[in-house]
This record gives C-alpha cells, structure tokens and sequence, in this order.
C-alpha cells in the first residue's frame, strides 16, 4: 500500500478542487475570499517565499492554495459548504469526518512513523473515497454521467501543471517554453476512476499513433524529428471498460513547445 501516494494525490485534488470551484463561485481574487483570516494568507505567503528561495534553481508551486495547512482546508470547505462544495461532496457531517481522520493520520505519515495496517487501510479508504466524488461530480458535469475516468492533474518536470482549475474544455498548456533535441521531460499523471478500475496511460507525441502502458509516471526524450514550431504531447488516460467518453480515449491534456535546433557551438 503507497500511504504516502495516497495521502498526496487525495490532499492535491482537495487543493485543485478547492482553486477549481471557488474561481468559479467567486471570481479571480477567490482566495481573499475563501475564508482563512489575512494572518493565514500571510503565513502562505510566507511559506510559499522561502519554497522559492530553498529551490532557485529547481521547480517551486506557484499557487498558494498549495500552501495551506490541512485545517485551512477545513475552515474553507466549512464556510462555502451549502453553496459550493455540498453538491459535489455530500453530507458535510461526513465529509468533516473523512477530513478529520486524514488529519489524524498525516501527522505520524508526515513524520516517517509507520502506522499501524488498520491505520493504512483507514487513510487509503478515504483518500480513494473523497478522489472518487469529485472525480463522478466531474465526469457527470461533463457527460451526464458517472461512468468515466478523470485526469486530476498531469505536471512536467519543468514546472507546468495542468488541473481542472481552467475548466475542462482547456485542457491545453501553452508552456512557451523551447526544448532542443537531447533535452528530456517527465510527465506525472494523476487520475481517477469511479469504480477504482486500473487505468491504462498514453502518451502521443507529434500526431503519431499514442503508446499505452500502466505507469502513470511517463518519460519523454526530444529527438531531431520533433523539431516544429509548436510540438504537442498529448496525455490520454482510458479504463478497460468497452465504452469511454470520447473514442479513443476517456480523458486528455495536451503541452505545448517550441523545439528548436542543438546549438552550434562557436
């Protein structure tokens, strides 16, 4: 059991849940609203200032959202329940329970103290559980139905992200950033099925046919024949079911480079 995984995928898609609905609700100034007092933003702030000076040359998370103690969370959940998150969350009660229980359990997972199997079970259970109700509060948004799986965040080695946050009908990454063959990018892939399936991830690289396997963790490497102006790698996530959401696939996220030549050395 990957409790670790586990417990990061359900806190990130609770963040990105949380960005998603509230720019929605709220508008683009939504985490001066969300309801954490100024002394908490400022502490984000703060925490997001020195993520960025430990990491000058390396990839820092730019959204403050991702700097949120766990029981910001809660305090946000709490004020926009009845108008925000019921619908897709349920019964609050149970919710707040799910929430509490996660709490409990980060602390010795955050500190390397094994838990106990039952512990395991417990926190994996309601990972998966909250994961799956936005994930059917999605795929029927989208489809009228609940049937199909979801990305819930696809994020590259050079620091661009892809989540719901946008809305499902951008689900395109104009990175604008320029690679030149030898260069190499890792794609990490977080998705979802309602009936907890086991997933199939694809990648399709400059058109050509899309190569399946079972890692969500995928590696590219730039050749010379990817030169172009505008390269696209498409990430595509499908279930075993013999129905899906689109024909070849039941989710996708495209990025967008620019691929340029080696230099020549002087």
């Amino acid at each position: 059991m990957d409790v670790t995984r586990a417990l990061r995928d359900a806190e990130n898609a609770l963040r990105d849940f949380v960005a998603s609905s509230l720019s929605r609700s709220l508008g683009m100034d939504w985490i001066v609203q969300c309801g954490v007092s100024p002394e908490r933003l400022q502490k984000w702030r703060e925490r997001q200032a020195v993520e960025q000076k430990r990491q000058e040359a390396g990839v820092v998370e730019e959204r403050l959202i991702y700097y949120a103690d766990f029981f910001d969370l809660r305090t946000i959940f709490r004020k926009h329940w009845g108008n925000v998150f019921s619908e897709p969350l349920g019964d609050w009660k149970t919710f707040e329970v799910y929430l509490t229980e996660l709490e409990k359990l980060r602390d010795p997972e955050a500190h390397r103290r094994e838990l106990l199997p039952h512990q395991k079970h417990l926190l994996i259970g309601i990972a998966g559980e909250i994961r799956n109700r936005i994930v059917r509060y999605r795929s029927k948004k989208e489809t009228s139905e609940d049937c199909f799986p979801r990305i819930e965040s696809v994020r590259e080695s050079l620091g661009n992200i892809w989540t719901p946050v946008e809305g499902r009908e951008l689900a395109f990454v104009r990175t604008g950033m320029t690679l030149r063959p030898g260069d190499e990018l890792d794609f990490v892939i977080t998705a979802s099925d309602p009936e907890d399936l086991d997933l199939r991830f694809g990648i399709e690289l400059m058109h050509q046919p899309i190569v399946w396997g079972h890692e969500s963790n995928i590696h590219v490497r730039i050749l010379e024949e990817h030169i172009a102006q505008i390269f696209v790698v498409g990430i595509y996530i499908t279930s075993p079911r013999n129905y899906h959401a689109h024909p070849h696939c039941d989710d996708w996220v495209e990025f967008a480079y620019q691929v340029l030549p080696r230099r020549i050395a002087s």
